[in-house]
């Protein structure tokens, strides 16, 4: 027995690596970094410090992240020093079987710059394996008339490892007729032949036993043994004869199982028995993918070939008579590439979003090309598939990277469907595609935009406060904070300070609310400039103009501005000529309101009179007229009650009283005016109250803006002003002058002024002009004179004065 199989004892790294590295100014290295170390190293064993032979300093592994980019993870990158590091187990033999070179290719990735970088492993071999026999035992028959020099094939044995610690000799033990003989196959592999050194006598030694030992050269070397036992037979002089010593075919890899390899011939000069034969594999457990017809040596294909697995298959046929005598011959089948694989595409890296501003050219992914094929078959092009805004960059071998080429927009196409294909170039070409999708990122390149260029919106007045008058829209395409809007008020022509008093905007749904009761009468339209601002950073806007027209309601009653009440609260009174004739204009009621359109449109109506058919009143106008001459039966002081009525809707009223005197001068007028008047009945004086009540409120009102106007106008120091008020004209002791009334009604403005002194004298104002809109109502005709109304305790003597 030979001795057993021992520790290999390596425990040596040796790494290697070629000196002549490229300028680090080079994206790229394009020569490998080569290592050689021993297979079988512990995990965590250190291959070489790859950082520092790829150039790379300590501090800069964090931001290049230094990684490996292999199908299968044999080796890491230790993260804080940069060094390989064995992370699989290395078994040569099961990566790499018989071949001579073993070495393990991958690709060093480092990024911020992406670069790649190929790494070549180099595994050496060990002796961990020894040689091996089939079988334990052998038997041979040799015919005892077999001549010295006659040779029969031996069982090999197998040794998984390769160079001097694969099998290198064999060994028989001693023996008086036999001796050992060593062959190779063209593969190089060695086994051994028994020769026969001199002639057997089946009479004197019917079986003989040898030993037969496999060695290696390793250190130390392993070796194992196998039993021979060569028994004698009667003579059979002539062995089986191949018609060849070898047969060589070749094999697509593609052929069905069940088809005619090829067909062994052999010949034996016996006769009879010793001239049957029978063939067989002599190694027949390890070939499985070939069947052998023992009566006719037709070889067929057992089970389907892969070029990409066993590119060859070595085989050794014998042939054996039935007297026992063989004769092998060689079988070499070279098996032939066809296009059957179909590329791959792997990404190795792919990005989580894809943001819409990315710059022309920038790096997106890796990708890497596979085809198990050979030559042609195994050259790969690659291509985009469809209008996609992308396009592939070869970066070294079989490597690509994929980099924008157009500009991205993720409001049009929030993802992209990136179909990538390879074609190899067999005939027929293969092909294969990958599909992977890509998702745009948002940014904030989009500003808020209404749903209309502007908005005109009418409220009517006397809203109540809080209410939503108007709701402005804008949308914004982005997501998130970036189409996230809010509204603000940026401008209006509304005083600063007074804005937030009467609007103001919800930030989030952008409904306009009003915050006081609007006033048509003070505030007839104002306008706002709106802003619409996005969430992004930084920030986008758009404004819209608001424009806010307030509508009229009827909320203002007419008010009359002639007759008006003496200072005292006392009512006045228009003399008529008793000569008047039907038609005679004896004075007009003059009223205004501050509404506008229809709830401003003012009509005049008598709701009492002393003489009802006496006088007319004008509906639209508010002229009184005498309706027929004066009768002898009618009183001399006549009363009338005027209602005057807006067109709104319900319709809002106002009184006025006009006390008429028909005489013909003032003197014949004083005695009517000094009686008292007949009681009246109760509805009567309520309206009467009613009106006092509503003069003595338009007198303090007049007396206010009266007292307002007086100081700006003595702080103008303009003397035209102040021509009203001079002492030649009106005294001062009682002055009330109403309001302009620029609105409504009456285009036109009055100015009044009535003087009431301790005497009971009348001062008429004198006008020089004709009489227009501008002027003062009492100038002209003496008919439309106003009268205070004297008490009779008064002094009796009264002077009535013309200027």
């Amino acid at each position: 027995m030979g001795s057993g199989a021992g520790d290999s004892g390596w425990a040596e790294r040796r790494p290697v690596l070629f000196p002549f590295l490229l300028s680090l100014i080079c994206p790229a290295l394009s020569e490998q970094i080569r290592y050689r170390i021993p297979e079988e190293l512990p995990e965590g064993s250190v291959v070489g410090n790859l950082a520092k032979d790829l150039g790379l300093g300590v501090r800069e592994l964090p931001t290049r992240k230094l990684r490996i980019s292999s199908e299968k993870p044999y080796f890491t990158v230790s993260a804080e020093r940069g060094e390989l590091l064995v992370s699989g187990r290395l078994d040569r033999e099961q990566i790499c079987g018989k071949k001579a070179a073993c070495a393990l290719e991958f690709e060093a990735v480092a990024e911020n710059p992406l670069n790649f970088y190929h790494v070549n492993v180099e595994i050496e071999d060990i002796n961990d394996h020894a040689p091996k026999f089939m079988q334990n035992s052998f038997e041979l028959q040799i015919s005892e008339s077999t001549k010295p020099e006659a040779r029969f094939i031996l069982g090999s044995a197998h040794d998984a490892d390769i160079g001097t610690n694969s099998l290198q000799n064999y060994q028989l033990s001693p023996s008086d007729h036999f001796l050992l003989g060593i062959k190779e196959k063209l593969d190089g592999s060695k086994y051994p032949e028994l020769v026969l050194k001199m002639p057997l006598d089946r009479e004197k030694q019917k079986s003989y036993h040898l030993t037969l030992t496999a060695l290696d050269c390793g250190d130390p070397p392993l070796s194992s043994t196998a039993q021979i036992q060569v028994i004698v037979t009667d003579a059979n002089d002539n062995p089986p004869v191949f018609s060849q010593e070898l047969y060589k075919v070749g094999l697509p890899e593609n052929v069905f199982p069940g088809t005619t390899v090829l067909q062994v011939m052999a010949t034996d000069q016996d006769e009879g028995l010793n001239a049957e034969i029978t063939f067989s594999f002599t190694e027949a457990a390890q070939i499985t993918q070939f069947d052998l017809n023992s009566t006719t040596g037709e070889i067929t294909v057992q089970n389907a070939l892969d070029f990409e697995e066993v590119k060859e298959y070595s085989m050794v046929l014998e042939a054996r008579d039935g007297g026992g005598m063989i004769a092998q011959c060689t079988v070499e089948i070279d098996v032939l590439d066809v296009n059957d694989n179909v590329p791959e595409v792997i990404f190795q890296s792919l990005p989580g979003l894809i943001m819409e501003d990315t710059n022309l050219g920038t790096y997106i992914a890796s990708l890497k090309i596979g085809d198990k094929d050979s030559g042609h078959n195994g050259e790969v092009i690659c291509k985009l598939e469809g209008d996609v805004p992308f396009k592939l960059l070869t970066s070294s071998r079989n490597r690509y990277k994929l980099v924008t080429d157009g500009v991205l927009d993720r409001e049009q196409t929030p993802q992209y469907n990136v179909t990538i294909t390879a074609t190899d170039r067999g005939k027929p070409p293969l092909s294969s595609s990958t599909t992977i999708t890509l998702h745009i990122g948002d940014v904030n390149d989009n500003a808020p935009v209404f749903e209309q260029a502007s908005y005109v919106v009418h409220v009517a007045e006397n809203n109540p406060p809080g209410a939503s008058i108007a709701q402005v829209s804008a949308s914004d395409p982005d997501l998130g904070p970036n189409g996230r809007v809010s509204y603000s008020i940026v401008a209006s022509d509304l005083e600063p300070r007074a804005l937030w008093s009467y609007v103001s905007v919800s930030a989030q749904s952008g409904v306009v609310l009003a915050q006081r009761a609007f006033d048509h009468e003070q505030l007839r339209a104002f306008e706002l400039t709106l802003q619409a601002r996005d969430q992004g950073s930084p920030a986008l806007s758009a404004n819209v103009s608001l424009r806010v027209l307030v509508g009229d309601r009827n909320d203002n009653a007419p008010r009359v501005l002639y007759p008006a009440l003496a200072p005292d609260g006392s009512a006045l009174f228009d003399t008529v000529p008793r000569a008047a004739q039907p038609g005679y204009l004896v004075t007009k009621v003059v009223a205004v309101d501050a509404d506008s359109g229809h709830n401003a449109w003012l009509s005049y109506h008598v709701l009492q009179a002393s003489e009802p058919g006496l006088f007319s009143l004008g509906l639209r106008t508010g002229e009184v007229r005498t309706a027929r001459a004066l009768g002898d039966r009618d009183t001399a002081r006549q009363r009338l009650l005027v209602a005057v009525r807006d067109g709104g809707q319900p319709p809002l009223s106002a009184t006025a009283t006009l006390l008429l005197v028909f005489a013909d001068s003032l003197q014949e007028a004083l005695p009517d005016l000094s009686d008292h008047p007949a009681p009246s009945d109760p509805q009567a004086e309520l309206q009467f109250y009613l009106v006092v009540a509503l003069a003595l409120i338009s007198v303090l009102f007049l007396l206010a803006v009266i007292l307002a106007v007086a100081l700006r106008l003595r702080r103008s120091s303009s003397p035209t002003t102040w021509g009203c008020f001079q002492p030649g004209l009106c005294v001062k002791s009682g002055p009330a002058v109403p309001p302009n009334y620029s609105e409504g009604t009456l285009p036109y403005s009055y100015n009044l002024c009535v003087a009431h002194t301790g005497k009971t004298e009348f001062n008429f104002l004198k006008c020089n002009e004709q009489l227009n809109s501008g002027q003062d109502i009492l100038c002209g005709d003496s008919s439309g004179a106003l009268f205070p109304l004297c008490n009779s305790s008064e002094s009796t003597s009264h002077q009535v004065s013309f200027l």
